[in-house]
């Protein structure tokens, strides 16, 4: 459309909590690491659904969406570019296995993170400081 002005790429990721702690995807491109599940919202999806078919194709695992935790949108979050990310909390059932773009996904206990790639440790944290104890999360 001519004239539409040029905005960041949207992402929808996931925190899938389940009773052993969160799944983590390793990512098998650039930015390589561990990570949240998640990617880019396709063009008339809903952000929701976006964030339910990633889970399912790099963890394998078909969530329940529980809450929104937050909008992440700092410029400098994603070293591909700026990206701004709506981050689902998400339960689900079974084992997760890496799929899609994930080489891995595992399991990981919140006090025995990896290191993260992105922004996902500052998310986690504010997933740990105030979604887990009733608190509204400060906008990013």
């Amino acid at each position: 459309m001519p004239g539409r002005p040029e905005t960041p790429p949207v992402a929808a990721d996931l925190i899938i909590a389940l009773p052993a702690g969160i799944v983590l995807i390793e990512r098998a491109n650039y930015p390589y690491g561990w990570a949240l599940p998640g990617g880019f919202v396709d063009i008339g999806e809903p952000v929701p659904e976006a964030a339910r078919r990633e889970a399912r194709e790099e963890t394998g695992l078909v969530v329940s969406l529980q809450g929104l935790l937050g909008c992440y949108s700092a410029p400098d979050r994603d070293p591909r570019g700026h990206c701004v990310s709506l981050v689902y909390v998400a339960t689900a059932s079974g084992e997760p296995v890496g799929g899609d773009d994930a080489r891995h996904a595992a399991i990981h206990p919140l006090d025995r993170l990896p290191a993260l790639a992105f922004d996902h440790a500052l998310i986690l944290d504010d997933y740990v400081r105030f979604y887990l104890r009733g608190l509204p999360v400060p906008c990013r």
